[in-house]
């Protein structure tokens, strides 16, 4: 039986190595051949991604100050941020505190302390299946209201709102320079985590 052994060159190998390591995209357009050459040269989404950019589901919205989004942020009672959430800022406060109340470690508050905004009996409700006490004022308009308010926690509020503030001091969040939702939130939690090491550090 003959057997034929067939001699490859060095620079032929090396051609033929070259075409294996090609990218497929490329392999095609060179080493393709009739219709299944590919001579297509406008602009195409990257990764394959078909779907339209926009604004949809990144956390912006108009509200009566502008095109903004909202960082409804949790603390502790010394300030510390815990967890937040983004939305868009037409969005109300009210229908985002039981999902707030769930955001952050597995830690049950003895009291939730919130602004107007959350005012509802639905939000009064969810604090008290948590075994928090609800410290919500309530609205001039609302029906059955408690004689007794605690004034005396609802001060401790004004504590987030200096949270907000030093988070606000990060020129890219307080410019909202990013354009997704994913990467907005990673600088929120970055600038919560240069926050949370600095009060440690003053300690």
């Amino acid at each position: 039986m003959e057997q034929r052994v067939e001699a490859v060159r060095p620079a032929e190998q090396s051609l033929r190595l070259r075409d294996l390591l090609r990218p497929p995209r490329r392999a095609q357009l060179v080493c393709a051949s009739g219709a299944d050459v590919r001579l297509d040269c406008r602009p195409c989404p990257c990764l394959g991604s078909r779907c339209k950019r926009g604004q949809k589901d990144q956390a912006l919205g108009r509200s009566r100050g502008g095109f903004s989004t909202k960082i409804h942020l949790k603390t502790d009672f010394d300030g510390h941020p815990i967890a937040f959430d983004l939305t868009g800022g037409e969005k109300g406060d009210a229908p985002h505190f039981p999902i707030l109340l769930g955001l952050g470690p597995d830690v049950d508050p003895r009291a939730a302390i919130g602004d107007k905004g959350y005012a509802s009996k639905a939000n009064r409700q969810a604090a008290r299946e948590r075994g928090a006490i609800p410290v919500i004022p309530h609205k001039v308009n609302e029906k059955d209201r408690p004689a007794f308010f605690a004034k005396t926690l609802y001060k401790g509020r004004a504590r987030i709102e200096q949270a907000v503030g030093k988070i606000k001091r990060f020129k890219r969040i307080a410019l909202r320079c990013e354009k997704t939702k994913r990467n907005f939130a990673s600088f929120v939690a970055l600038a919560a985590g240069f926050i949370l090491l600095k009060s440690v550090h003053t300690a």
